[in-house]
This record gives C-alpha cells, structure tokens and sequence, in this order.
C-alpha cells in the first residue's frame, strides 16, 4: 500500500496529519497520550508503533512494580547523591500511586506481597541495621511509613533458601501483569481518540512548510506538528544525540513447582538479579553485571552464558535440592545511561523525547508522561504548583 493508492477514508482518518505523533506504544507513549489528552482534549494524537505489539521493554519486563531494592539506593545515592536518588525513588513511588488509582487490580495483575532482598555475603549486621534505618529516615516523607525496609532473617529457612545470610523485607514493592496493564493502557488511550498503528518505523523527520514529515520504513510518510520521541533504548535511531545505551535483560520462567514456599518480588547484588513467583512457577532474570558489554546490544535475543547463570542461581540459591526445567526464556531491551535520571526535554520547537527508563519505566512512566504532557502543552508552570501544594 502506497500513499497514492490510499482511499480518501484513509488519508482522513489513519493517516491525516496529527497535532502529535508519539514513536513508541510502550508504557512511556500510553501514559504520554493519556496526559495529553486529559489536558488538551481536542488535540489529534497518533501512536506509531514499530513491532505488532509494544517492543522493548515494556512487555518483555519481569512485571515488578519497581520501587527498588536496599543495596540499589544506597548505590544510587552513592553514584548520583541522595537528593537525585530521592527523587527518583518518588517518582517510581507516584507512580505506582498512579497505576492503581486509574486501574482495578484485577486488570493489571498488580499483587501486594512485598519485596525482599538476599544479602549472601557475611554482611555485618550492626552495619545492615545502620543502612536500613538511614533509608527509613529518608524515605519516610515519601511513602508516609515508618518502616520500609526491614531485616527478616527468620524467613530464610520458611523461604527455602541456600546460601543466604540476610533477607531485607521490603512493604513498597510490589508485582504486576505487564502485559495486561499495556492492554489496559492501549484501550484507555483508544477510547479517549488517540490513533494506534503498528509495524511501522519512523526512519527520520524533516521540517517542511512549518510542519514536520516523518518517514518510515513503508511506502508512506505522516505529517504532523509535534513529534515525541518515547522509544527508550531505541532513541538514538532517531535522535542520536541522547545519552541513551540498550541493555539487554533476559529472563526464565520454570515449570511447575510443587509447593512453592514463598510469593511476592526479590532482589539480589543491587537488583542485577530479580525473581518473583508466578503462580506456582518461578520468573527470574537479570545477571547482566556479568557480562556488562556482551549485554549492552539491542538485540533481543538470549546467550548461553547469561542463561546458564540464570540456572545456577535458581539450583544453588533459589531452589536448592528441587526439581525443575525451564519452560519459558526471552529478553526485553533497557534504555540505560551515564545517569539513571530520565531525559524528558525538547529538541527543538517541534520535537520532544522522554527516554532513558534505566529498567524502572513501570512505575516511572506515568510520572513522566505528565512531566512530558506538560511541557509539551505549555502547562509544565501550573504542573509544578500543584505538584508544590500536593507536598
């Protein structure tokens, strides 16, 4: 199909030219649409994704909520300082707050079991405590709790694990279907205008006549006044500039285990590593710190030595003496950077970019695509004095 051999229904509905066009329908694009329209409704937004579904990330996740781990903050505070891990820690917070306001549980998957993280090295426990009541402290004007975290070393033995000195419980995560919250999303924006269409790829743009002509990868271009790039990892296709590197993550699900002895998310070595049960199997993935540049690619695919790390790690550690098979294994591409901060800013006039999830875009994009919404309608002013008074 060719745009002259396109009906005249066509060219005044799929493809008429847009006020905005989003590249990418992952959680970043929906979240961004919805934003946009709730604040300007009359607005004419498009959603042009390059796979049949949303690809990278946003389906191919491990379905936690991402409020993060222990050892993962107090790295981030370390790496970045405590105001910009603060910060971050809530936004992931608001929204997952977000998520759960807008959607009924049952639609998302999203389960309240906790979070816990293993700590296998002979950690001082004086200096564990010491952590933990530090991050406490600083998180409890975010989440209004006393206690986020908290040490629970007498679910070690209940859990089943091996090799484990430490376990860290953790009230704020949580597990979602990320699958079923992207549906969600998909029907949410659909029913509000906004255009989906799948298995194209914008290829470039160019200014014209004050307007901006996208190309892609069929025999058909768009026309529209803003575009906004959502494509995570992938930006730097379109706007090589970006301080944006893919980061492969891949993961396993096993068969069937009988009686399985715990639930909930859980996290290892700062969160490179991360399982959850689903169901009565277990979901695990991540270990790409031991192979940081074999991993940094946006090929999605899975590698034999990632893979049989994966293995180890559930037979010595997860679930020792147990029988299983793996029954399932993909990969998801992150957008990862010099800095875990998200990078929402504008082009120029007529484009913008919210980007750069660093593997937290669960909980992230709904914050950051308000943030994005605002600046792009010219109401980022009225956002951050409600954001003011809501603190």
């Amino acid at each position: 199909m060719s745009l002259s051999s396109l009906s005249v229904w066509e060219r005044e509905s799929f493809f008429a030219p847009a006020d905005i066009v989003i590249a990418g329908s992952g959680f970043v694009g929906l979240w961004s649409a919805y934003y946009l329209k709730k604040s300007a409704p009359h607005l004419s937004i498009t959603i042009i994704e390059r796979g049949i579904i949303p690809t990278g990330a946003s389906t191919r996740n491990a379905g936690f909520a991402c409020f993060g781990s222990l050892t993962e903050l107090i790295a981030d505070a370390q790496k970045m300082g405590e105001d910009a891990m603060l910060e971050l820690v809530e936004m992931r917070y608001k929204g997952l707050k977000r998520i759960t306001k807008l959607f009924h549980d049952k639609d998302t998957g999203f389960e309240r079991h906790g979070g816990y993280e293993l700590i296998t090295d002979e950690r001082d426990v004086n200096e564990l405590r010491s952590n933990i009541d530090w991050l406490n402290r600083k998180l409890k004007k975010i989440v209004k709790q006393q206690k986020v975290f908290q040490l629970q070393n007498d679910k070690i033995e209940e859990f089943g694990f091996a090799g484990v000195q430490h376990l860290i419980a953790n009230k704020a995560e949580a597990q979602l279907h990320s699958g079923k919250l992207c549906q969600a999303l998909l029907k949410l924006v659909q029913s509000m205008g906004v255009t989906v269409l799948n298995n194209i790829t914008i290829k470039s743009f160019e200014k014209m006549n004050g307007h901006l002509v996208l190309h892609t990868d069929q025999p058909f271009t768009f026309t529209t006044s803003q575009l906004l790039v959502c494509t995570n990892a992938f930006a730097r296709q379109l706007l090589p500039q970006l301080d944006i590197e893919p980061a492969r993550g891949q993961i396993l699900v096993t068969s069937p285990i009988e009686q399985l002895p715990f639930k909930g998310t859980f996290h290892y070595e700062e969160g490179f590593y991360y399982f959850r049960d689903l169901g009565d199997r277990v979901l695990l993935g991540g270990a790409r710190n031991k192979a940081f540049e074999a991993e940094q690619t946006d090929e999605m695919t899975i590698t034999d030595t990632i893979q049989k790390e994966l293995e180890r790690f559930l037979g010595e550690v997860i679930l020792p003496g147990r029988t299983w098979h793996i029954e399932h294994r993909w990969s998801g591409i992150m957008g990862m950077g010099g800095d875990k901060q998200p990078i929402i800013r504008p082009i120029n006039d007529h484009v913008f970019c919210a980007v750069r999830m660093s593997g937290m875009g669960v909980a992230l994009a709904p914050i950051i695509g308000e943030k994005v919404a605002a600046l792009m309608t010219g109401e980022e002013a009225a956002q951050e004095f409600t954001e003011f008074m809501e603190d």
